[in-house]
């Protein structure tokens, strides 16, 4: 800790403008929180938000323990994370498309999980090149690093996710009309179609 209490300032600072970059920009996980936010309301979206910042955590202290070397040596689970994440952007794109906009009805329709927010970000591009790009750029091997980063990251990952839902609760009082929220929702869907193609023919 008290080699962690030398570092300067302005790393943590950097650490922080990177971490607030790459996770307030727009990606899966974010159209997912905005459409969450817009459809069941900012509360019932935090758990999509809690679940896709431990996910992420998660995947940036893995990624900085070298299991980007593993997917280097072993190209198969890159290949399956790949199309695995193509496969789940479509599912949340057809669960987007298919709802009928009706936000008082008693449907089975629910808010993202906490587990779904979670594997967005296990099968996002977004996510994978962000830990990479960190962990090359603020840690350099150092596991104390890591850790600093992993902590500074957490919050404003939850805080950024949050937003975007928080953002949707807003747009929701103007959707009052099933007609306009299916609208979005096929908006938002149309979006993750477009980041699953990316994916194919990126």
């Amino acid at each position: 800790m008290n080699n962690l209490e030398r570092l300067p300032m302005s790393l943590s600072l950097s650490m922080a403008a990177f971490a607030l970059a790459a996770s307030i920009s727009p990606g899966p996980v974010n159209i997912v929180a905005l459409g969450s936010g817009a459809r069941h309301g900012l509360r019932a979206s935090l758990k999509h938000a809690v679940g896709a910042t431990l996910g992420f955590c998660l995947l940036l202290v893995i990624v900085g323990l070298g299991v980007h070397e593993l997917l280097l040596r072993w190209p198969l689970i890159g290949w399956a994370l790949h199309w695995g994440g193509v496969v789940f952007l479509l599912y949340m794109a057809w669960k987007l498309a298919a709802d009928q906009g009706e936000l008082g009805s008693q449907t089975e329709q629910r808010a993202p999980s906490a587990w779904q927010g979670a594997a967005m970000q296990w099968l996002s591009p977004k996510a994978w090149l962000a830990a990479v790009a960190g962990v090359g750029a603020y840690t350099g091997g150092e596991q104390q690093l890591l850790w600093l980063f992993s902590w500074i990251y957490g919050p404003i990952c939850f805080v950024s996710i949050a937003s975007w839902a928080w953002a949707g609760s807003v747009i929701r009082q103007y959707l009052g009309n099933p007609r306009h929220l299916r609208w979005f929702n096929r908006t938002l869907a149309g979006l993750l179609v477009a980041s699953a193609l990316y994916l194919i023919l990126g």
